[in-house]
């Protein structure tokens, strides 16, 4: 599947206010086509083409900061939580305590699932617009006969949009929690008046969040060999896709 084909079903997938925070790979394509070999280098065209990066750039780094601050924030709350839950409720007390923690716990492992896949999701932010640059730039260079891709992927490693340590590190915490708080029990959850509704919600998320585990393993598939270019290692360990649709029970998704 060509890139820009890839791009479009990752925007499609994902969450529909992320869709215009990925890269105008079309709009790009389009200058590209503009600029001549024979134009001298810095002209005009080229000019307003490595702005248009810059400005790309720029759009990655803000929105993908704004995430990680949310993700940060939201993991905290939700820590919180559990153990207010816990402190308010407990566990082994009477009938209608334990029902009510139950009632609970069970909103938070919803959205823990949510969660999970929004910070998923913007992984895979981060690796298909590095990889749109780079096939862009490489389009230029291959046009032009001039040797910007190498000098401007330098500059992109350094971006905050490129560096996922932190959202990796927050996933596998997250997983950690989930691995925690789904027991057997789960076999039996039976969704209340309003439940349909959020199942379904989560159960689109679920979807995105698989659609993006088989493109980020596609990116770094790519050659049988690793380039200068190529994604490095994920630092994300690719999450058990059995352990998220067990939590996607009463329906469990079959992944085709």
């Amino acid at each position: 599947m060509k890139f820009g084909k890839k791009l479009r079903r990752q925007m499609e997938d994902t969450l529909p206010q992320w869709r215009d925070k990925f890269l105008s790979y079309k709009d790009l394509k389009k200058l590209v086509s503009l600029i001549s070999a024979t134009q001298p280098p810095c002209s005009k065209a080229e000019a307003h083409f490595i702005h248009f990066l810059d400005a790309e750039i720029d759009k990655f780094n803000t929105f993908f900061v704004e995430m990680e601050e949310e993700f940060i924030i939201h993991q905290k709350e939700l820590q919180e939580r559990i153990k207010r839950v816990a402190e308010i409720y407990g566990v082994g007390g009477s009938q209608p305590l334990e029902e009510k923690y139950e009632a609970e716990m069970r909103k938070i492992r919803m959205e823990i699932v949510n969660f999970h896949g929004e910070m998923v999701l913007l992984v895979n932010y981060s690796s298909i617009n590095y990889t749109g640059l780079a096939k862009i730039l490489k389009k230029y260079d291959k046009r032009t006969g001039g040797l910007l891709r190498s000098p401007f992927i330098e500059k992109v490693l350094k971006q905050p949009f490129f560096t996922t340590d932190l959202i990796s590190r927050l996933v596998k915490e997250c997983e950690n929690t989930m691995e925690t708080l789904f027991p057997a029990v789960l076999d039996q959850y039976q969704t209340g008046e309003g439940g349909e509704r959020t199942l379904i919600m989560a159960e689109q998320v679920f979807r995105n969040t698989v659609s993006a585990l088989v493109t980020m393993k596609e990116l770094r598939k790519g050659s049988s060999t690793y380039g200068h270019f190529s994604l490095p290692p994920l630092s994300l360990s690719l999450p058990d896709l059995d352990l998220l649709q067990s939590c996607m029970l009463p329906s469990p998704i079959t992944i085709v």
